[in-house]
C-alpha cells in the first residue's frame, strides 16, 4: 500500500470521531405533518388543543432533547386563510411571552415551498423561563396552505450550526 493511499482513510476516520454523539442528526416526516424536518434526536409526537387564530385547533408537535436544548416543530391547520397570518402572529407571540422576550429582531422566513404571509418570519432572542432561568429561543413561523407551522430550539445555550440546521432544514416534500 503506498503511504498516502492511508491519508484518506485516516482522514474520514478522524471525521467520524470528530461527530458528536450528543445530535444524531436524522430527517423525519411525520405522518399528516406535511414537512421534512432534520431532527438531532428521536423526536416524540403530542398533541392538544390550543386556541389560535379565533379559533379552537389540535395543534400537533414533534419534540426531542439532544445537547442540552430542546428541538421542537409545531403545526396546526386554521379554519380560513385570513387566519393564517394571525395565527402565526399568535404563535410569534406566545413564543416570545414564554420566554419573557421583548422586541425580537425579525427576519423574513424563508422554507422552500412555504405559502408566502408577511407573518412568516424567524427571530433569535434571549429570554427567561419561569424560574429565572436565562434561555435563548431560535424559532421560525411559516405556512403551507392552511397549515401553520413552528420550528423551535430552545435551551440554556444553544448551538448556532444546530440551530442552523434544524431551522433551516425544513422542507415540503414535492
Amino acid at each position: 500500500m503506498k503511504p498516502f493511499a492511508a491519508l484518506p482513510i485516516s482522514l474520514l476516520l478522524a471525521a467520524v470521531a470528530a461527530c458528536s454523539p450528543t445530535l444524531d442528526w436524522r430527517e423525519t416526516a411525520a405522518e399528516g405533518s406535511g414537512i421534512v424536518a432534520m431532527f438531532p434526536c428521536r423526536p416524540d409526537r403530542h398533541a392538544r388543543t390550543v386556541e389560535l387564530g379565533g379559533s379552537t385547533l389540535k395543534m400537533e408537535m414533534l419534540v426531542c432533547p439532544a445537547g442540552g436544548a430542546t428541538y421542537a416543530l409545531s403545526f396546526a391547520d386554521v379554519s380560513e386563510p385570513a387566519r393564517v397570518g394571525a395565527a402565526l402572529a399568535e404563535l410569534r407571540s406566545a413564543a416570545l411571552r414564554n420566554v419573557q422576550a421583548t422586541q425580537p429582531q425579525l427576519v423574513p422566513a424563508q422554507v422552500s415551498g412555504m405559502t408566502p404571509n408577511a407573518e412568516a418570519v424567524r427571530f433569535s432572542v434571549l429570554g427567561h423561563l419561569p424560574d429565572g432561568a436565562a434561555v435563548q429561543e431560535h424559532a421560525v413561523f411559516f405556512a403551507k396552505g392552511l397549515r401553520v407551522y413552528q420550528g423551535s430550539v430552545i435551551g440554556a445555550k444553544t448551538a448556532a450550526e444546530a440551530n442552523e440546521i434544524f431551522l433551516a432544514g425544513f422542507k415540503f416534500p414535492a
